[in-house]
């Protein structure tokens, strides 16, 4: 094995688990990256249009693709909230909250790295909560929303991230905390097919199979035709904490959401980073060495 650098950076990953098919391999991929100091892992809701019981499927699913990845150490979880934020003033308390807060508040550990899979309800909770995070060394990093500009947005609408917390989005992008956001037309970049998933993924273990067969089965339960593929859309946020020059970004002036999902233009001086493109190549790459040296 390569001889490398072992120094860490500290993440938190907020995941709606069970929402699809892509957190898992996010999760896996930021377990299996030792330069990842993961503080945490939170499961969240993803709304009720399929369940009304979100939160607790995305913990069941967190708890199953723990136990898959055995790894020989604890990671630390706390539950997120139930479920979106009634209005834009009302933090929803939780562990995944306090994590955040106590996490961000640190002075010890060097810089903070929280990415957001689904929703932002927990982060928006823990601003709410304590304000004073907005100031520290900490990058929120957000797969979610539309396109920007005249690029047409593919799917449902409001962007599926977006609409199951409209209120946590606007909070956070108010709140001058350092912000990177992949929107859709970017994340969907992230495409594999099953013949890929079969070479690269289903040989290695459990793990493996499971990580596969899962794209298969929510394809098959979800799509009214057939379909051979998935974008991995949440695994950018992995990427960019592994290596941020990983990505092309661009400068965005202050925005915030209308109650339809739409952008509208917000404070100017609340800049935030938006993600244009990502090394797709190195992001695939890099999850399915992990996942293949894993298994030995």
């Amino acid at each position: 094995m390569i001889n490398d650098d072992r120094r860490t950076r500290r993440v938190i990953i907020n995941s709606d688990v069970k929402n699809e098919a892509d957190d898992q391999f996010a999760i896996v991929h930021a377990l299996l990256s030792h330069t990842l100091d993961v503080r945490g892992v939170i499961p969240a809701h993803f709304g009720t249009h399929r369940t009304t019981e979100s939160l607790a499927e995305s913990r069941a699913e967190l708890d199953l693709v723990l136990g898959l990845l055995d790894l020989d150490h604890e990671v630390p979880t706390a539950d997120g909230a139930p479920g979106a934020l009634p209005d834009e003033q009302t933090a929803i308390d939780s562990p995944g909250a306090r994590l955040i807060i106590d996490e961000a508040r640190r002075t010890d550990a060097g810089p903070l790295f929280i990415a957001f899979l689904g929703p932002l309800t927990d982060m928006a909770s823990a601003l709410l909560l304590a304000p004073d995070i907005a100031d520290t060394d900490t990058t929120v990093i957000w797969i979610g929303g539309p396109p920007y500009g005249d690029l047409v947005s593919v799917g449902s609408w409001p962007e599926f991230n977006l609409r199951n917390d409209i209120a946590s989005a606007n909070v956070v992008f108010d709140s001058g905390i350092r912000l990177w956001q992949v929107p859709s037309n970017v994340y969907r970049q992230v495409n594999v097919g099953y013949a890929e998933l079969e070479a690269r993924v289903e040989p290695h273990g459990e793990l493996g199979r499971y990580l596969a067969q899962q794209v298969v089965d929510f394809n098959s339960r979800f799509h009214r035709v057939a379909v051979e593929s998935r974008s991995l859309g949440d695994s950018p946020a992995i990427a960019l904490m592994i290596d941020p020059f990983c990505a092309a970004m661009r400068r965005q002036a202050g925005v915030r959401f209308t109650a339809d999902g739409h952008y509208e233009p917000a404070d100017p001086e609340r800049e935030i980073l938006v993600v244009e493109s990502v090394d797709v190549r190195f992001l695939l790459e890099d999850m399915f060495a992990k996942i293949a040296r894993h298994a030995g």
